[in-house]
């Protein structure tokens, strides 16, 4: 419904937008009418104006006719002149009296003329007046019309984009709330079917909760009445527990342990040539001891180089007898890795042998150094060399020092936390890469300088082959050591999980004493698991056992039968029980009628025949009975033949109902086996039933919260939608 409301929320903003936009383009579309309107009313100016010139230009054109006609009258009145001008001559007289007349005819057509000169001259200067105008006028209507032509196509492409635009955006939004809707509904759906499936699981959970509310009751009882002592509560005798034995773990920290052996005897034979071939470069270089006597301090640093198998080889032994003490068998951990405080003890052995040994390595640097064969470069790589070697037994010391940490929890438990174990052994894989990049420096200082010896001029042959013998121990060196740093880094999950779990509900083990007791008992305990082993019963044929689940699920066929079945069955059972009960008192009846007529048959026999029947009376089996009363009856009067004759009868009777009641008896015991085995089958259906439903919660549980994130997912884009359409 939420979702429901954003929509609607969302699609009102959309059509406020849309009305907007709308209304400015009316105002755009009122616009582009005004300019229209404007433009033909320009348009009409400009044909007025046309007019106006064309009415001018008909007057030009009558002037001009005007113009002609009034030359043509000029001409003619200057022929009528000379032929005046000619007759005059002729009558002198007569041309003096009109001579006078004709002075006043010219003056006046010499003013007309001139009148209509300067008319014309005026109407061609309006004229051309009025045309520049006209065309100034209609150059500026027309540029203007352009302008609004352009202006008006402008808009008309703007209005029609924006037109299409925001259709397209109606259609756009108008499918997606039609989709939205349709998804709404989904949803709605979607989340109702999830609240009904949830309410059933929630019941069903209730239920569940119940039974194993009342099941942790019953165990509490029971562990409260049968446990007398809980030695997990105290940590002292929670440390002689055998902890959670994981075989796989075991075999892969066996595995890693040889991996890490191999490694070890890498490094160390490594080592060993490293230390022998310095010793022989110190007594080649810079002096050869076969040709001079080299400086006491060159000797003392031979000698104490000459000892250096005494100190390496005894890391490969140590990290052996630690391979040899993880088997299978056995549960490694640092409080029972007693064997690593022999190899702690050899690497302190080799680090006290490598303090020995530095002042000697840093002085014939330095010697060396003073040397007149060293030259500034081979002075310069001697120094790194010298800083190197400083860095090398520093590293050395803080591998010793997280090592003998380790050492701690089977030596002494409270010198080292387990919540520290994780940190000791990130350290020491950040030591052995930095082990790796000391040595890596090493080589490229060492490489440097047996080039650079190599120019000495008193370099030797043999130099030469020690330099290189020198630089392949320490290329191995480096290669070992990067190994066993990845390899460490590789495993320290593993090393951190398999190396630290100790007894469920403990924290560590408390000494070395109780993690070795605690292997005691793990033997103890896998000695009596296997007297336990018997060999596996012959396993059931196919086709009864096809047979059989046949049975089982055709009596499982549904939880009410199931529980109609039971009922049945109970009802049965109280039935039999009942009928056991009726005739067990039924038979003590008989008893006692028995008992009754035995008393009565005592006082009507004799004294010999009375002996007998006590005798024989005693006796419970109902064959005897049956011949004493024969032995009786042959013995006893006449008057007393009947009545022994019902006793036996009822005997008879009796027998028969005893053995009917034992053959109920015989069947309704077979009918509790038989329900009993129902019932555990209806219990383990069940509880198959109970573990299936939990998996469907959980299924359940893992929809509901997939659809939630689903729900936020088109929340936030629904929220992200509506911001970009504000912004829009």
């Amino acid at each position: 419904m939420a979702a429901a409301a954003e929509l609607q929320g969302k699609y009102q903003k959309l059509a406020q937008e849309y009305s907007k936009l709308r209304a400015q383009n009316q105002v755009l579309k009122k616009g582009v009418v005004d300019e229209q309107a404007n433009s033909a009313s320009l348009k009409e100016q400009l044909k007025m104006k046309d007019q106006s010139l064309r009415k001018l230009q008909q007057e030009m054109d009558s002037l001009t006719f005007r113009n002609q006609q009034l030359a043509k009258r000029v001409e003619l009145l200057q022929d009528e002149l000379a032929l005046s001008e000619a007759r005059g001559k002729k009558n002198k007289k007569s041309a003096e009296s009109s001579s006078q007349l004709s002075q006043e005819q010219k003056s006046v057509f010499n003013e007309d003329l001139q009148k209509k000169i300067e008319e014309n001259e005026r109407l061609h200067i309006l004229f051309f007046e009025a045309d520049e105008q006209h065309k100034r006028l209609e150059a500026e209507l027309r540029t203007r019309l352009e302008v609004l032509e352009t202006d008006a196509a402008q808009h008309q492409t703007v209005v029609d984009s924006l037109t299409r635009k925001y259709t397209d955006t109606i259609e756009k939004l108008q499918n997606d709330k039609t989709k939205l809707e349709i998804k709404s509904q989904t949803l709605e759906r979607e989340a109702k079917d999830c609240r009904l499936r949830t309410e059933e699981c929630q019941q069903q959970l209730k239920n569940l909760q119940a039974a194993l509310g009342s099941r942790l009751e019953e165990s509490l009882c029971i562990i409260n009445e049968k446990v007398p002592f809980n030695d997990t509560r105290s940590s002292r005798y929670n440390a002689l527990n055998v902890p959670l034995h994981n075989r796989r773990y075991q075999l892969k920290l066996r595995d890693l342990a040889g991996q890490a052996l191999a490694f070890v005897q890498e490094l160390v034979t490594a080592l060993l040539n490293f230390h022998t071939y310095t010793e022989q470069k110190v007594q080649i270089f810079p002096i050869d001891s076969a040709t001079d006597t080299i400086s006491p301090l060159n000797q003392k640093f031979s000698q104490y180089l000459h000892e250096n198998a005494s100190y390496v080889r005894p890391l490969e032994e140590g990290m052996h007898h630690l391979f040899e003490s993880i088997t299978e068998d056995t549960v490694t951990v640092l409080e029972t890795a007693v064997k690593l405080k022999g190899f702690s003890e050899h690497l302190a052995s080799y680090l006290g042998f490598l303090r020995k040994i530095l002042p000697y390595q840093l002085k014939s640097l330095e010697e060396e150094c003073e040397s007149s064969l060293c030259t500034a470069a081979l002075r310069a790589r001697n120094m790194e060399l010298h800083r190197d070697m400083k860095r090398l037994t520093a590293v050395f010391e803080k591998l010793h020092t997280y090592v003998s940490l380790l050492v701690l929890p089977s030596t002494k438990p409270e010198g080292l936390l387990r919540t520290n174990y994780n940190l000791v052994f990130t350290n020491i894989a950040a030591s052995l890469h930095g082990f790796h990049d000391i040595l890596k420096d090493i080589s490229k200082h060492y490489s440097q300088k047996a080039t650079l010896e190599q120019d000495v001029p008193t370099a030797t042959q043999k130099l030469i082959t020690t330099n290189d013998c020198i630089l392949s121990s320490v290329a191995a060196l480096t290669n070992g050591a990067g190994k066993i740093a990845s390899f460490f880094s590789n495993n320290l999950d593993h090393f951190t999980a398999s190396l630290s779990y100790g007894p469920k509900g403990g924290t560590e083990f408390i000494s070395p004493l109780s993690a070795e007791c605690m292997l005691q008992y793990k033997k103890k305990a896998v000695a009596y698991m296997k007297s336990l082993k018997k060999p596996c019963a012959a396993s059931v044929p196919y086709e009864e056992a096809l047979a059989n689940r046949r049975v089982l699920l055709s009596s499982t066929e549904s939880r009410e039968g199931l529980a109609q079945q039971v009922q049945q069955s109970l009802e049965k059972i109280a039935r039999l029980e009942q009928e056991k009960e009726h005739w067990m008192l039924e038979a003590q009846l008989a008893k006692i009628k028995l008992e009754k007529e035995n008393q009565k048959l005592k006082n009507s026999l004799s004294g010999h025949l009375t002996e007998t029947i006590q005798e024989h009376s005693v006796l419970p089996n109902a064959a005897e009975q049956k011949k004493e009363t024969t032995e009786k009856s042959l013995r006893e009067p006449i008057r007393s033949t009947s009545l022994c004759r019902a006793l036996a009868k009822r005997l008879s009777l009796a027998e028969k109902s005893k053995e009917s009641l034992t053959e109920e008896l015989k069947l309704a015991s077979q009918n509790i086996s038989r329900l009993q085995d129902e019932l555990m089958t209806t219990k383990r259906s069940y509880e198959d039933q109970l573990s299936m439903m939990s998996d469907h919660l959980c299924s359940m549980n893992e929809t509901l919260t997939k659809q939630r994130e689903e729900i936020d997912t088109l929340k936030m884009t629904s929220k992200g939608n509506s911001k970009k359409n504000k912004s829009r």
